[in-house]
């Protein structure tokens, strides 16, 4: 794995000054699957809005030379909210009784993939935050799993599934502590 030191990380409370750079970084990274109703960028833009208006929420975008490179970003979930009830097995009471993070998306364009990106980004995002657990959906089968490895090298573990949406394929649910 190379570095690259010479990402640059902000944060943004508002999602107005970027919204536009997520959505282009997210049409790059998506371009393969742009084609399916789920993955379309106008579909991920009414995602995005939803997500940007929600509690807690919060971006990190990350540059290099002035050109962003990837992002991730979140917000809180409180004990009760529909993240936790379309878990399929319910988890247990003591993994949604305290806010917890969700993180919506992460995503790292292909140059800038195996040089720890990524994972600064993500451990950025989580520096400050709160909450003492951060959870993450991801696609199994993306990747073969390797993308859900990598969640597991981060220190996630599998704790159930969920299907947000109908058009959306079956997610695997990670949980992990912050702290």
């Amino acid at each position: 794995m190379t570095t690259a030191p010479s990402i640059e990380l902000r944060h943004h409370t508002d999602i107005t000054p970027v919204r536009q750079t997520l959505l282009d970084v997210y049409g790059d990274v998506r371009a393969p699957l742009l084609h399916l109703p789920h993955y379309a960028v106008d579909a991920f833009a009414e995602r995005l809005d939803r997500h940007a208006a929600e509690p807690g929420f919060e971006t990190v975008v990350a540059y290099d030379h002035g050109d962003a490179v990837g992002y991730a970003y979140c917000n809180t979930v409180e004990p009760g909210n529909r993240w936790w009830k379309r878990m399929n097995p319910p988890l247990p009471e003591h993994l949604t009784a305290a806010p917890a993070v969700a993180l919506k998306e992460i995503m790292v364009r292909v140059p800038w993939r195996g040089t720890g990106t990524a994972l600064r980004i993500h451990n950025e995002l989580l520096a400050h935050r709160p909450e003492q657990r951060v959870s993450l959906l991801v696609n199994p089968a993306a990747g073969d799993g390797k993308v859900q490895r990598l969640y597991e090298t981060w220190g996630y573990e599998t704790v159930s599934a969920q299907q947000p949406s109908p058009g959306s394929p079956p997610l695997a649910a990670m949980i992990r502590n912050i702290r």
